[in-house]
């Protein structure tokens, strides 16, 4: 009885939690931004760098992340003067990082804003290491929490950062991928090694030394491995153990893995007893990173298309179903960035429209998506005949978003969206086609063409590849119906929506080249004339793309018929949609 009265209370209690932090004041919702820059590239030039910019737009807190972590600023004089020695170049380039970031969080505080720094763990100075190898690595050479030295080191180094950055206002901690581009002085691996276990012992230390012994934030990302991002038992069986703390919050993307269409809401969103914030990516890799029209404003808030499509949702399905809840406690949209390289972009009107909606939608969750999306053309001088128009544009974006690159009639494996990421097109990895990297996206078509011919459907989805088409040449007609106070932006509307439906041009003759020359394939009949006037159709496309780019400057980089490799710095190889294409050109010739 005594067991079961426990139960009944828990939820009692934790309401009464989160009811006594309001209370203290920390019931504001957080909004926050990152600009998520390249690893290893030249540092993302934008507006959202500009912490004034971001006060204006009603933000209260930026995630600077740079990928020099706050951490390898950090002399290590307290613990072991050898690590950076006084007069070496390591220790002048810790010191010049320390500089910066100080610079950031002036800068951000001027503003109004709270400076919270992304942060991978592990990642330690390569002399450390070196010196303390037997006591803080595991059989396979990797950095391990299991070993007590590792966590005395990560005692220290939290009490330094705040030692060295009194001001600095918290820790995003990232687990699971760990970037060292940046940082040529560390190294670093995953610290999840242990599964549940390593993120409970994580979560307690960051408590313990972040949020309690220095009062600072811990925004404790679960985007990692094995299941913390997207298994609710899994979530539980973390969170459950960790006490609450009105300085410890679970940053969760708002989709069941990356940031791709045809993926479930996240099922461990308001799952638990811990607040959360909604991480919303506004750039988005898979989805041309603003070099063409892509809202995904009313997706996230109310749901996108194939929630009650293809993709039925149980439960929760948007933010809009999530409002009220005192678990959720913000949103953190990341501006600018995700994935490798390009497309690079010059305007930025698609990032700030994402952003604009998402985060003026969060910070006042009784108004509807359209209500914010209305006062954005307010600011930015859309007025009469042309309000429609650009409404009926975005929305139109969503859906040849979807029928372009997945589809919205037939099942999508969620392997298969990695075809296209980034500024890459991949192939079917044809007969022609020998090596495949283990690492590339190469060949995830053929997996899709092959399940599509076995079931009867590969047809329906070229055909719908040609939908999109269409959807793009609306959107085009639409783009020039379109006057604004900003004439930069009001071109750039113009030659990004003829850059979509280029683009989808080539998406919609190469799928049907491949699946043309698959069923060849399959059948050892191949329909030579259907092929190669579909080549001439890919080629003329692909013609009309580089002249657009050639004749405006705004106009984003273009995409390359390759597959994407993970492994820089081009992050491809010499596969792709070229390299299918180009043999059945070949076998037609």
């Amino acid at each position: 009885m005594k067991i079961f009265l426990f139960k009944c209370m828990m939820p009692v209690f934790c309401m009464a939690l989160l009811l006594s932090i309001k209370a203290a004041g920390q019931n504001k919702s957080y909004i926050l931004d990152m600009v998520h820059n390249n690893p290893g590239e030249k540092l993302t030039q934008s507006a959202f760098n500009d912490p004034a910019f971001l006060k204006q737009e009603g933000y209260n807190g930026m995630v600077v992340n740079e990928f020099s972590f706050v951490h390898t600023a950090i002399t290590f004089d307290g613990f072991d003067k050898r690590i950076f020695p006084v007069g070496s170049v390591e220790r002048e380039w810790v010191l010049k990082t320390a500089e910066d970031i100080r610079a950031h969080i002036r800068r951000a505080h001027a503003a109004g804003l709270k400076a919270y720094y992304f942060t991978d763990i592990i990642v330690l100075p390569k002399k450390l290491v070196e010196l303390y190898h037997d006591e803080i690595c595991d059989a396979n050479g990797k950095i391990s929490f299991e070993r007590p030295k590792t966590i005395e080191i990560h005692r220290f180094l939290f009490n330094a950062v705040f030692e060295a950055f009194p001001d600095l206002d918290g820790l995003v901690i990232r687990t699971g991928e760990t970037y060292l581009n940046n940082v040529p002085y560390h190294t670093g691996n995953n610290p999840i090694t242990n599964g549940v276990e390593s993120h409970i012992k994580l979560l307690n230390l960051l408590r313990q030394e972040v949020c309690v012994k220095h009062n600072k934030m811990v925004f404790y990302r679960t985007w990692s491995f094995g299941g913390m991002h997207d298994d609710p038992s899994y979530y539980l069986a973390v969170t459950d153990k960790i006490e609450p703390h009105p300085n410890l919050v679970f940053s969760i993307k708002h989709t069941k893995g990356d940031y791709q269409r045809t993926f479930d809401f996240n099922p461990t969103l308001l799952l638990g007893k811990h607040r959360q914030i909604v991480e919303v990516e506004c750039q988005r890799e898979y989805e041309g990173k603003g070099a063409y029209p892509d809202y995904i404003g009313d997706g996230v808030i109310n749901g996108f298309e194939e929630y009650k499509g293809i993709k039925p949702q149980r439960g929760y399905r948007s933010l809009q179903d999530i409002k009220g809840s005192p678990l959720l406690s913000g949103v953190w949209t990341w501006s600018r960035g995700g994935g490798w390289v390009g497309p690079y972009i010059s305007n930025e009107f698609w990032c700030r429209l994402n952003a604009y909606v998402i985060s003026h939608w969060m910070q006042d969750t009784g108004q509807t998506e359209e209500q914010v999306f209305d006062k954005f053309m307010d600011k930015n001088g859309i007025i009469g005949e042309s309000r429609n128009a650009f409404r009926q544009l975005c929305l139109l974006s969503a859906k040849a978003e979807l029928r372009g690159h997945e589809s919205a009639k037939v099942p999508f494996n969620s392997e298969w969206t990695w075809w296209t990421r980034d500024e890459f097109l991949a192939g079917t990895g044809s007969s022609e086609i020998k090596s495949v990297n283990q690492d590339s996206s190469e060949g995830l078509l053929n997996q899709a063409f092959d399940q599509w011919y076995t079931d009867h459907s590969l047809t329906t989805v070229i055909d719908e590849k040609y939908e999109a088409v269409e959807l793009w040449r609306q959107i085009t007609a639409l783009s020039k119906k379109i006057k604004m106070n900003n004439k930069d932006d009001e071109h750039y509307i113009l030659v990004s929506s003829q850059y979509g439906l280029l683009l989808h041009q080539i998406i919609a003759e190469g799928w049907n080249i491949m699946a043309l020359g698959f069923i060849g394939d399959k059948t050892g009949s191949y329909d030579r004339p259907q092929i190669a006037k579909s080549i001439k159709k890919y080629d003329e496309a692909w013609e009309a793309f580089k002249k657009l780019k050639d004749e405006n400057p705004d106009c984003a980089t273009l995409y390359k018929p390759f597959a994407f490799v993970y492994k820089g710095p081009d992050y491809h190889g010499y596969q792709g949609m070229g390299a299918s294409v180009d043999a059945y050109r070949k076998l037609i010739e």
